[in-house]
C-alpha cells in the first residue's frame, strides 16, 4: 500500500473514530470528539461552544483514544474543567514528578489498551518524557496491563465498557478478554 493510500486509510479510521463517538455519547453527554492541530485538550462546554469538547492531538488515532480514555475516567464534577483539572507537567520531568504523572496515567492507558484492541490496533504505553527523566517503561507497562487485567476480570467503568463495545461493533473484532492481550506491548 503506498503513502497516499495509508493516509487516506488513517484518514477514513479518524472519521469512522469521530463519528462513532459522538453516536455513542453526545445525546447522553452532551460531548464531542475533535480533531485538533496541537496539544490535546478537554474544554467544558461554555459560552464559546455549547458542548464538550475532547479535542485529540494532531489527527492521531492513538491520540484520540488516549483522551476518550481519560474522558472516561473523569468524574461528572471533573468534566466540567478544563482538562478535567488534572495535575499535568509537561515533558521534561524529574524522577519524582514522573512516578507522580505515571500513577495518574496508568488508568486511562488500560483503558486506552482495551479501546486499541477493540479498534483492532497495536497499542504501546506513553511515558511522555522524552526530555526528563529516564522512566521506567517496563514497569509502567506492567502496572497497566495489570490494571488491564483488573478491569477485564471486575468490569471498565461505564463509558469505557460502552465505547469498547461501540469500537469492536464498528471494527468487527473479538469481544475483549486476556487472551486479547497475547502479543500485545507485553
Amino acid at each position: 500500500m503506498n503513502n497516499c493510500a495509508r493516509v487516506r486509510e488513517e484518514d477514513n479510521a479518524l472519521a469512522q473514530l469521530i463519528v462513532l463517538f459522538d453516536a455513542t455519547f453526545f445525546d447522553e453527554f452532551n460531548t464531542r470528539l475533535i480533531r485538533g492541530d496541537d496539544e490535546p485538550v478537554y474544554l467544558p462546554a461554555g459560552t464559546q461552544t455549547s458542548y464538550h469538547q475532547i479535542i485529540f492531538a494532531h489527527g492521531f488515532f492513538s491520540s484520540a483514544l488516549h483522551e476518550i480514555a481519560h474522558w472516561c475516567v473523569a468524574g461528572q464534577k471533573r468534566r466540567l474543567l478544563e482538562d478535567y483539572g488534572y495535575w499535568y507537567c509537561p515533558d521534561g520531568r524529574n524522577e519524582a514528578e514522573q512516578k507522580k504523572f505515571e500513577q495518574v496515567e496508568v488508568k486511562p492507558q488500560a483503558i486506552e489498551w482495551a479501546f486499541t484492541i477493540a479498534a483492532g490496533r497495536q497499542f504501546s504505553v506513553s511515558t511522555d518524557n522524552l526530555d526528563g527523566a529516564e522512566p521506567d517503561r517496563e514497569g509502567f507497562t506492567r502496572a497497566v496491563k495489570e490494571q488491564l487485567n483488573t478491569y477485564i476480570d471486575e468490569g471498565f467503568p461505564p463509558r469505557a465498557q460502552r465505547f469498547i463495545a461501540a469500537l469492536s461493533a464498528a471494527f468487527k473484532t473479538a469481544p475483549l478478554s486476556r487472551s486479547s492481550l497475547t502479543g500485545e506491548a507485553a
